[in-house]
C-alpha cells in the first residue's frame, strides 16, 4: 500500500486509527478492482486526511493527479471504503499541504517547477507517470556484446554531467531489454541525483493524458507538466505514428525541452526512420541524438541472464538445483525474448522447489513443452534454409545439395548453426532437412561457425541480421 497507507500516520486519535485500518482494507480492493498499475500510479499517491460526515478527505500531488482520480476512480474509492466499514458517501482532493502549515490544505494549483521546495524529494511524488519496476536497475541488467552500448550510452545518461547526444534513442524487438534501461535510468537519477525532476511515461500513456487535458480544457496543466521536467522518458514512442495531434504535441515538447538543454530518453521497436506513419520532422529529431540498437541476444547474453537468475533464485533459497546444460538447453532453444527466456527458468525454480529435487535436462523438457513448442514454432529449418539463401544470394537448392564448394559451404554451416540454435529440432532431423545429412556434419558446421563468429566480424553480422530477419 505503501504511501497510501503511511500517510494514514499524520491522523489522530482512535477514530483516525479505525480509518487507517479501513483505507488500509479499502486499496486492498482497489489494487484488485482496478489493476496494478492504475493503483501503483493513481491510488497509492492518495494520502488520507481525515473522515468527517461522509466526506473522505485526501491530498494528492498534483492537480492533474486529483483531476484524473475524479473522473476516473472516485466511485471505485468511495465503494471499496464503504465495503471495508467507512461510511464514505464523497471524496474531497486537495494538493497536499505546504511544508510547514500543518493545518491548512494547499490551493489547487499546479506545483512551480521552479521552486526548490516543491521539488525537493522524491520526485516520483511530484510527477505522477508510469510506475517503475524495482527489479529493473542497472544492477539486474546483464551486459554482454548485442547490448553493450545501449547500456554505456543509459549509464552516461543516469551518471548526470554533460552528455554529448539528446535525444538517446533506444530501439530493438520485444524482450531484448529496452524497457529494463529505461526504468534503470529513471531509479538511477532518483538515486544520484535527487533534486532532478524525471518523468517516465509510456508514449500510450503520453496521448491518454493529452487527449484528456484537451477534452477537459486543461492543456497548459498539460504543457506545464512535461515542459517543466529535467528528464523525459518516452517508452515505445511509436505508439503516437499516425496521430496527428499528438505527434503536435509531441514536437513542441520535444523542442521546447531540447531548447532548455533538458534531457530526453526515447524507446521504440524499430528505428526512426523505420517507424511507419511518424512525421519526418519527428522522425528528424529522433536522429539528431545517439540512436541505439538493442541487438537480439547471443547465446552468451542468454546464458549470462540465466546464470544471473539462478544465482539470485539460490541466493533466497540454497536448496533449489538446476543442473548447468538445463541453462545451457534453454540459452540455445528460447532465443527471441528475454521475458520468455526468464519466465521459463522462473517455472523450473517454482518446479524444483515444490519437488524438492534437481531439475535435470529431461525434467525441463517434460516442465517447459509448452514453451519450447512455441519457440519451436516461431522459426522453421526450412524458413532458416531460405532466409540464409536469399541473404548471401544463392539457390536454396545449393543451401541442401551435394557441392562443397566455399560459396556453398559456409553459408550452409550458417544455417546449420541457426537452425541448431533457433528450433528444438535434433540433430538427426537438422541433417536430414540438409540432404541427408549425417548429425556429426551439422556437429562440425555448427563448431566451425561457434570458432569464426569471435574472429570474423563480417560473420558475427550476418548472424545478427539473420537473427533479426528470422524473428520479425
Amino acid at each position: 500500500m505503501g504511501a497510501a497507507v503511511e500517510a494514514m500516520g499524520g491522523t489522530r486519535g482512535g477514530r483516525d486509527t479505525e480509518l487507517q485500518v479501513q483505507w488500509a482494507t479499502a486499496c486492498e480492493g482497489l489494487r484488485s478492482r482496478v489493476g496494478r498499475n492504475n493503483f501503483v500510479t493513481w491510488i497509492e499517491p492518495l494520502q488520507p486526511r481525515g473522515l468527517s460526515e461522509g466526506v473522505l478527505r485526501l491530498s494528492v500531488p498534483t492537480r492533474f493527479v486529483g483531476d484524473w482520480v475524479t473522473r476516473h476512480f472516485a466511485q471505485s474509492i468511495v465503494e471499496e471504503c464503504v465495503r471495508a466499514g467507512a461510511d464514505v458517501t464523497r471524496l474531497d482532493l486537495t494538493l497536499a499541504r505546504p511544508r510547514g502549515d500543518a493545518d491548512t490544505p494547499a490551493p489547487v494549483q499546479v506545483p512551480d517547477p521552479a521552486d526548490p521546495a516543491e521539488v525537493e524529494g522524491d520526485v516520483a511524488d511530484d510527477l505522477p507517470g508510469s510506475p517503475l519496476d524495482p527489479r529493473f536497475t542497472f544492477e539486474s541488467f546483464v551486459v554482454g556484446k548485442p547490448n553493450e552500448l545501449a547500456h554505456a550510452a543509459a549509464r552516461r545518461v543516469a551518471e548526470g554531467g554533460p552528455v554529448a547526444f539528446n535525444p538517446l534513442f533506444l530501439y530493438g524487438g520485444v524482450g531484448l531489454g529496452k524497457t529494463h534501461l529505461m526504468h534503470a535510468m529513471a531509479w538511477e537519477i532518483r538515486r544520484s541525483q535527487p533534486g532532478l525532476r524525471v518523468l517516465y511515461v509510456s508514449a500510450e500513456q503520453f496521448m491518454y493524458r493529452f487527449v484528456d487535458a484537451l477534452r477537459n480544457k486543461q492543456i497548459m496543466d498539460f504543457k506545464q507538466l512535461f515542459r517543466s521536467v529535467d528528464v523525459l522518458m518516452v517508452d515505445d514512442v511509436q505508439f503516437i505514428a499516425g496521430k496527428e495531434s499528438t505527434q503536435e504535441e509531441f514536437f513542441h515538447t520535444f523542442n521546447a525541452l531540447v531548447d532548455q538543454r533538458k534531457q530526453i530518453v526515447i524507446s521504440a521497436d524499430r528505428a526512426p526512420g523505420e517507424i511507419k506513419d511518424l512525421e519526418d520532422r519527428i522522425t528528424s529529431r529522433l536522429q539528431w541524438g545517439l540512436v541505439v540498437d538493442l541487438h537480439p541476444t547471443d547465446y552468451e547474453l542468454r546464458l549470462g541472464i540465466l546464470q544471473t537468475k539462478m544465482d539470485a533464485f539460490r541466493a533466497d533459497d540454497p536448496t533449489v538445483s538446476v543442473a548447468p546444460d538445463v541453462l545451457e538447453f534453454l540459452a540455445h532453444k528460447i532465443t527471441t525474448n528475454v521475458r520468455v527466456l526468464e519466465g521459463a527458468l522462473t517455472r523450473l525454480h517454482a518446479f524444483a522447489s515444490l519437488v524438492g529435487r534437481e531439475i535435470t535436462l529431461e525434467l525441463a523438457q517434460d516442465c517447459l513443452a509448452d514453451i519450447l513448442r512455441v519457440s519451436e514454432r516461431r522459426v522453421t529449418i526450412e524458413e532458416i534454409q531460405r532466409k540464409v539463401a536469399e541473404h548471401y544470394n544463392i539457390r536454396l537448392s545449393d543451401m541442401i545439395g551435394p557441392k562443397r564448394v566455399r560459396t556453398l559451404a559456409r553459408p550452409r554451416q550458417v544455417a546449420m548453426y541457426l537452425a541448431k540454435e533457433l528450433t528444438a529440432r535434433s540433430l538427426p532431423e537438422i541433417g536430414r532437412r540438409f540432404g541427408g545429412r549425417d548429425h556429426t556434419t551439422i556437429i562440425h558446421g555448427v563448431r566451425k561457425v561457434e570458432e569464426l563468429v569471435s574472429s570474423d566480424p563480417q560473420l558475427a553480422e550476418d548472424l545478427r541480421l539473420l537473427r533479426r530477419l528470422l524473428s520479425s
